[in-house]
């Protein structure tokens, strides 16, 4: 079955970094773009970034463009976040997705606290 587990998540002072890592099994991963999504309580989850199958191409919300970074392993079968320039409005749990089959896949998230 697909699993994706999230990691990597703390707590941080505004302009640190994180780095976000996403193991996934349970389908030809090298064969799906992937996603990160984040989510603040009462709010809906909000895509932050996309990878392409080979990386080659990627896509950023407005919000996070020039400050995340995303990555992706195809023989480790991960998928990496960075996070720089932190701040407080990037606090929320941060989920890895796959749509595969027409359903969406996402982890239990990892917790980003960015605070001072």
């Amino acid at each position: 079955q697909v699993q994706l587990v999230e990691s990597g998540g703390g707590s941080v002072r505004p302009g640190g970094s994180l780095r976000l890592s996403c193991a996934a099994s349970g389908f030809t991963f090298s064969n799906f773009h992937m996603r990160w999504y984040r989510q603040t309580p009462g709010r809906e989850r909000a895509l932050v970034a996309a990878i392409a199958q080979d990386g080659g191409q990627t896509h950023y919300s407005d919000a996070v463009k020039g400050r995340f970074t995303i990555s992706r392993d195809n023989v480790k079968d991960m998928v990496y976040l960075q996070m720089n320039s932190l701040k407080p409005d990037d606090t929320a749990i941060y989920y890895c997705n796959v749509l595969l089959n027409k359903n969406n896949y996402y982890g239990r998230g990892t917790q980003v606290t960015v605070s001072s």
